[in-house]
């Protein structure tokens, strides 16, 4: 169980550091990189093109602006990419959500939320589940505590009113 995670940039760590948390919960073994679509593309290719060989199953790829990053990754690899667009401060995230979500037919990417660090490794424990049973309990007990969490909520709610 090895996942990838390669940012654009240093400054999208806070949203990298979420998906960190969420595989260290899970058990699941991760390298995180920083790589640029567009001011490392050799680098980034040559990651993308080696990375099944270096046993990663699968890859979240976040980056801002332009956020071309995860369909660099994705044209090179066959393993599953997962693309985070991250907030920029021009068009509030809006410009990286397009750019990771809008890909062309034969290049998959799929694409959580801006900022979506949690639900991109979340993402990616489920895809290994499918090879992983241990996983995919791990993720049911995961969302039976979130419903539970949910649930006791909605009860002191009710009852301290």
């Amino acid at each position: 169980m090895k996942a990838a995670i390669i940012m654009g940039s240093k400054s999208d760590y806070p949203v990298i550091e979420k998906a960190e948390k969420v595989f260290e919960e899970f058990g699941v073994a991760y390298e995180t990189r920083i790589m640029s679509a567009h001011r490392t593309p050799r680098a980034a290719e040559e990651f993308a093109k080696a990375a099944e060989e270096k046993g990663f199953e699968v890859i979240i790829a976040a980056a801002g602006k332009a956020a071309h990053l995860a369909g660099v990754l994705a044209a090179q690899t066959p393993l599953p990419v997962i693309g985070i667009p991250v907030k920029s401060s021009t068009l509030t995230g809006l410009d990286s959500l397009l750019s990771t979500v809008q890909m062309p037919k034969g290049v998959p990417v799929a694409t959580v939320a801006i900022d979506g660090g949690e639900n991109a490794a979340l993402l990616a424990v489920q895809m290994m589940s499918i090879k992983y049973p241990v996983l995919r309990e791990a993720m049911r007990s995961y969302k039976k505590h979130m419903e539970e969490e949910i649930m006791a909520l909605d009860e002191e709610f009710q009852n301290g009113r």
